[in-house]
């Protein structure tokens, strides 16, 4: 009989407990996307009205200085945008209770669009399943991909002659590649390797694993980092040295995101950016990642041999003395310069 009521005791109280704990209905209000232009509003309440002490905010669990008030109001205008984690720290009836919503930061404004106007045509070798492409010291750099066709090439501008090259073993699919400090980086596709060549003579010097960017795409350089994209909206930047993941932005319109981004060029402090499986360029803020522009060059496809293997647009290279900006696609017979400009 005691055991009996014990446990009517006990189950009473846990029944006062839950009853007390399923009286605060607790609502975290906030957008789940909004442009970087826009105010944004964070607001915690209960919905059965009950009181709550104070909140305390956070972004990607960074505090927010809000006076523990249950709303507040701010601009966002500096942060990347893409996808970040919102958090509240509710405080109410001597407890606490975490409340998490994602949220997706937008552009300000839309793209700018770009028109293009070939100034020149070189010749290209069409067998090349271009990846990666780089101007350097008056030459073509060139990664062309494939299992059993991969390699990487050092190629004459004027004529498309290669002039040196070698091949990678047949398990890889080569991709993206950049000249850095004497070297050259080439990407692995879903190998989960890159490789660091001797710039002269195209020997293996080293590799290196990749990390949360598990495929390698797309390849180039600012000043301070390697610039790599693994098939999303996301861009990484790896030091150079250590070929670490320093951090990473993601590529966002006013509306959306804008994945599958393939080869990269850094052009006058701006991302450029093919997309893989579409004929255009995007122009990449590195700071925050919006995309500024976005060049279709659909046409150029148009003006190269027509034949079985011919596939997208993917290849821009770069040549800063002389401001000259190449671009050729996979298994492409021309390269092409040409000069972009804002559509009026």
């Amino acid at each position: 009989m005691y055991a009996l009521k014990t446990f009517f005791s006990v189950l009473f109280i846990i029944l006062i407990f839950t009853s007390c704990e399923s009286d605060y209905k607790l609502n975290f209000k906030t957008p789940k996307k909004i442009q970087i232009n826009q105010e944004l509003t964070l607001k915690v309440d209960d919905k059965n009205n009950k009181p709550i002490d104070s909140v305390q905010f956070f972004i990607d669990n960074n505090k927010i200085l809000s006076d523990k008030k249950l709303s507040i109001s701010l601009n966002i205008f500096s942060y990347k945008l893409g996808k970040h984690l919102l958090k509240a720290t509710v405080y109410y009836d001597g407890k606490s209770k975490e409340l998490l919503n994602d949220i997706y930061f937008l552009a300000d404004s839309e793209p700018d669009i770009y028109v293009y106007e070939v100034i020149k045509t070189y010749p290209h070798d069409k067998t090349s399943y271009t990846q990666g492409l780089e101007f350097y010291d008056g030459f073509l750099y060139e990664s062309s991909g494939q299992y059993g066709k991969s390699s990487l090439r050092k190629v004459k501008l004027e004529t498309g002659e290669v002039i040196q090259k070698i091949d990678l073993d047949k398990k890889y699919f080569a991709e993206g590649m950049t000249i850095f400090n004497h070297k050259i980086y080439q990407l692995t596709w879903k190998e989960g390797v890159g490789f660091i060549y001797n710039l002269e003579d195209f020997k293996l010097e080293k590799t290196f694993p990749y990390q949360k960017s598990i495929e390698g795409w797309g390849l180039t350089h600012d000043e301070n980092h390697l610039i790599k994209t693994d098939g999303s909206e996301r861009i990484w930047f790896l030091n150079p040295e250590t070929q670490k993941e320093d951090y990473h932005i993601e590529a966002y319109t006013n509306q959306r995101k804008v994945e599958q981004l393939n080869e990269l060029e850094f052009v006058n402090g701006k991302i450029y950016a093919n997309i893989y499986q579409q004929n255009s360029i995007l122009i990449v803020n590195p700071k925050n990642g919006k995309v500024e522009g976005v060049a279709n060059l659909n046409g150029l496809k148009n003006l190269v041999e027509q034949h079985d293997q011919l596939d997208v647009l993917n290849g821009i290279a770069y040549d800063q003395k002389t401001n000259r900006l190449f671009v050729t696609g996979k298994n492409w017979s021309k390269l092409f310069e040409i000069k972009l400009k804002k559509k009026e």
